[in-house]
């Protein structure tokens, strides 16, 4: 055999081994493929999980705030109604002790005027000043009245008076004290308010050409 026939098989078994080599790899090469073609689907997976389940949690917190919110303005509108029904029944308790300080003035005026005994008179004033004592502790105020302008919103006008000397609507009598809790109406002060005087052009000109 010569040197060439040598040199060319000597090629043809390497080019065959390499062949070889090359087949005896692949189907670990498509294994490994296979395999991380795998994984990538299992971190895929986890993944859309994990979101999913993050879902799921941000909704959960989600309702679990507004069920917070609904409980907590469930709360402060019970509290404002029990203040508002404690309130009411405050008020309508301390009315009634407006109308007996208003009988208690009275039976003092009554008592003085008609010469009583100072004992009584006494005895009557003190239980007066103690009605008082409650307003004061109870923030119960006296409405403004006389020289005041008259406000719809806390006097009730029964009757007028013609006078010149005072802007008109002026509040110029009390007929009965009204009184303010916590800036609110307990009861309008009765008044007598101003109104002007109207004078007629027509007979004023009579008068004048009279004259």
């Amino acid at each position: 055999m010569s040197v060439e026939n040598c040199e060319k098989d000597s090629v043809s078994n390497s080019d065959g081994e390499g062949e070889e080599v090359i087949q005896q790899g692949s189907p670990h090469d498509d294994k490994d493929q296979d395999y991380i073609i795998h994984l990538e689907n299992q971190l895929s997976q986890t993944e859309e999980e994990r979101q999913k389940a993050k879902e799921e949690a941000d909704n959960s917190m989600n309702k679990l705030r507004y069920l917070m919110a609904d409980f907590d303005n469930y709360r402060k509108r019970m509290e404002r109604q029990v203040e508002s029904k404690i309130n009411q029944g405050k008020a309508e308790l301390i009315l009634k002790f407006v109308s007996i300080h208003d009988d208690l003035s009275r039976a003092v005026e009554t008592a003085k005027q008609g010469k009583s005994e100072q004992v009584v008179i006494e005895g009557l004033e003190g239980i007066l000043r103690n009605v008082e004592t409650l307003f004061d502790a109870e923030g119960v105020k006296e409405i403004e009245t006389t020289g005041t302008p008259f406000d719809p919103n806390i006097h009730d006008a029964i009757s007028f008076k013609f006078d010149d000397t005072v802007p008109e609507n002026t509040v110029i009598a009390e007929i009965r004290k009204g009184y303010m809790i916590s800036d609110k109406v307990l009861r309008p002060s009765l008044v007598e308010i101003s109104k002007k005087i109207v004078k007629n052009s027509v007979n004023e000109s009579n008068r004048t050409k009279g004259d």
